[in-house]
């Protein structure tokens, strides 16, 4: 059974940092797409950064700069490492994972993943 459990999430100031932690079972981390997602309220969900098993990345405009992503393969979890954050980074964060029929370009922006986690809210504010 696939499963996928996000933490790290919290409040933080603008201008600080947090690591997301993405815990997965029922599958290897090492061999499928991985990718972030988040979701405010009344707005857009986006795609925010996702990983092929190439260790390749796709990132969104808005974290360009500022945000990563990495495996650990051992631990089989997938990390999200958030700097400088901004207020307009606050959301629910989850994260999920597609086999390689699709790009993680693809996967990002069209929101094609086959299991995703409950999420973890992340609040940026003074």
């Amino acid at each position: 059974q696939v499963r996928l459990v996000e933490s790290g999430g919290g409040p933080v100031q603008p201008g600080g940092s947090l690591r997301l932690s993405c815990a997965a079972s029922g599958f290897t981390v090492a061999h499928y797409h991985i990718g972030w997602f988040r979701q405010a309220p009344g707005q857009e969900r986006e795609g925010v950064l996702c990983i092929n098993r190439r260790g390749e990345a796709y990132y969104a405009d808005s974290v360009k700069g500022r945000f990563t992503i990495s495996k650990d393969n051992a631990k089989n979890t997938v990390y999200l490492q958030m700097d400088n954050l901004k207020p307009e980074d606050t959301g629910v964060y989850y994260c999920a994972t597609v086999d390689d029929r699709t790009t993680i370009a693809t996967m990002c922006a069209s929101f094609e993943y086959d299991y995703r986690g409950q999420g973890t809210q992340v609040t940026v504010s003074s």
